[in-house]
């Protein structure tokens, strides 16, 4: 009975499950909220509907993760004997770069690649890390995987990945839009295909993933083609304390006008604007619409401004995919209120989005809202991240053994190139074998071009440099091509 541990941590909360994975139970979850708090919130429920809430003042951000065992562990509470039967931890880790373009098992060289993207997810990536760093001194022995928010969204096409500024900062410094909330929205994807009984290849949805952070994402047969959150996930949807889309120009004015610097301009978007800044109260939505909104004109402007930019982006994306099968709302906000879908999608009937009011209620559970006539399909699918976290988990690893210890040595010699070159490489694992004359591209970024070194079949490095073999018996087996690519300076 394998069982994974899942932690999904951000600046204001941390979330973890552990899944039995036979038949996907999880089996217990946890929630540490407010941890910016005096005092911090622990929330935790068992699978057969145990549970408990209670404030927990001894909480940290520098200690929340030993906390984690403590609660599964625990004699009344608890689901486990020992920690050791926790076969592998599998964590969300928000910006993966141009390095991931899939879930990774977590090395020395992973864990370097990913800090190296800390000041382009600086609410998130820090804190994943923290969790990766800790869980390590907790269960040393214990497999660790970083499941990517990144990654879904690699498939963007390039006119709608690029920035218009001078290519050279797209070729050389890797600014493009990389995309958020990916695992909700390749989750909610799945689901949607489910509940339509059409095949997902066949369908064209627009994700509305609304919670403390939000984005829309266009899907096209399953993939990815455009989507709200951009470089960082700061660009597109006003938020809880983010801003979203600005005039750039704001900023070269409060420079130069308000003498802030740029780190009072960074902390001033990214942590008091959004709802915070609009509304001056609490930065949750939900405490929002349980004040009384009628004689505050600032919450009733924040509640306005929020739903118009989403419909603006649901407009926006119909067009980019050229029409629309269903419309998919989830995460606290899209999944738990009511009120807010049906603001959203009031003036989007010319589309053909018509929400039903007898089907649009707070309970959350999978199902359509849409009225029966309507041309395109409504849904509210509660998104699970952490399943989808889970199953990426146990994929990587119930590899074969020597093949997980020949990426790992190989890793070590990357690091070594990564070390003389004094610039990231990218590790691609291909599905395929590639002639070592006949190699193609980096398949999710052409911009990476011939691969600084290949490993064969028999576990040979091709690389005048990085000479050896990886000593593996048996020798990974030839379909597993490992290529690794220089990015072009």
């Amino acid at each position: 009975m394998p069982l994974i541990l899942t932690i999904n941590a951000d600046n204001l909360s941390l979330r973890y499950q552990c899944f039995e994975m036979v038949g996907e139970v999880c089996l217990a979850k946890g929630k540490f909220d407010r941890l910016n708090n005096s005092i911090p919130e622990l929330i935790y429920e068992r699978h057969d509907g145990d549970s408990y809430q209670l404030e927990v003042p001894q909480v940290t951000y520098d200690n929340v993760f030993s906390f984690i065992p403590a609660t599964l562990l625990d004699k009344e509470h608890g689901i486990i004997d020992d920690i050791s039967v926790i076969a592998a931890v599998g964590h969300c880790v928000v910006h993966g770069g141009v390095h991931f373009a899939e879930s990774q098992l977590i090395t020395p060289l992973t864990e370097g690649l990913i800090e190296q993207n800390n000041h382009l997810a600086p609410l998130h990536n820090p804190f994943n890390l923290k969790g990766i760093r800790s869980c390590r001194k907790i269960m040393p022995d214990t497999p660790q995987v970083a499941v990517f928010d990144t990654a879904f969204h690699q498939s963007i096409p390039d006119y709608a990945q690029v920035y218009p500024i001078p290519y050279e900062f797209y070729m050389e410094h890797d600014i493009r839009r990389y995309g958020f909330h990916g695992i909700s929205h390749r989750y909610v994807s799945h689901r949607a295909a489910k509940m339509l009984g059409r095949s997902l290849s066949n369908l064209k949805l627009i994700s509305c993933h609304l919670g403390n952070g939000c984005s829309v994402t266009a899907i096209d047969g399953g993939r990815s083609v455009d989507t709200s959150m951009g470089f960082t996930p700061l660009e597109g949807l006003m938020m809880g304390t983010c801003s979203g889309d600005i005039d750039p120009a704001i900023i070269f004015h409060l420079v130069r006008k308000h003498g802030m610097s740029i780190g009072d301009i960074e902390e001033l978007l990214t942590k008091n604007s959004g709802l915070l800044g609009i509304s001056g109260v609490e930065l949750d939505i939900r405490e929002l619409l349980n004040t009384t909104i009628m004689d505050n004109e600032r919450i009733l402007l924040a509640l306005k401004m929020f739903c118009y930019r989403v419909s603006q982006y649901i407009g926006k994306y119909v067009a980019s995919l050229g029409g629309l099968d269903a419309l998919i709302f989830t995460g606290e906000i899209g999944g738990n209120m009511a009120r807010i879908r049906s603001k959203i999608c009031e003036k989007l009937g010319f589309l053909g989005i018509e929400i039903d009011p007898n089907k649009n209620s707070n309970r959350v559970c999978e199902k359509e809202i849409n009225r029966d006539n309507a041309t395109v399909q409504t849904l509210l699918i509660p998104t699970n991240e952490e399943l989808m976290i889970a199953r990426d988990t146990l994929d990587l690893v119930q590899q074969p053994p020597e093949q997980i210890d020949q990426i790992t040595r190989f890793s070590r010699l990357v690091k070594m190139a990564e070390k003389r070159d004094e610039q990231p490489v990218s590790v691609q694992l291909l599905d395929q074998p590639n002639q070592k004359d006949n190699v193609e591209p980096h398949p999710q970024n052409s911009k990476l071009q011939q691969p600084l070194a290949l490993v064969d079949g028999q576990g040979t490095i091709e690389h005048p440099e990085l000479k050896g073999t990886m000593d593996t018996e048996p020798p990974v087996a030839p379909s597993a091509w490992l290529s690794v690519y220089n990015e072009k300076k």
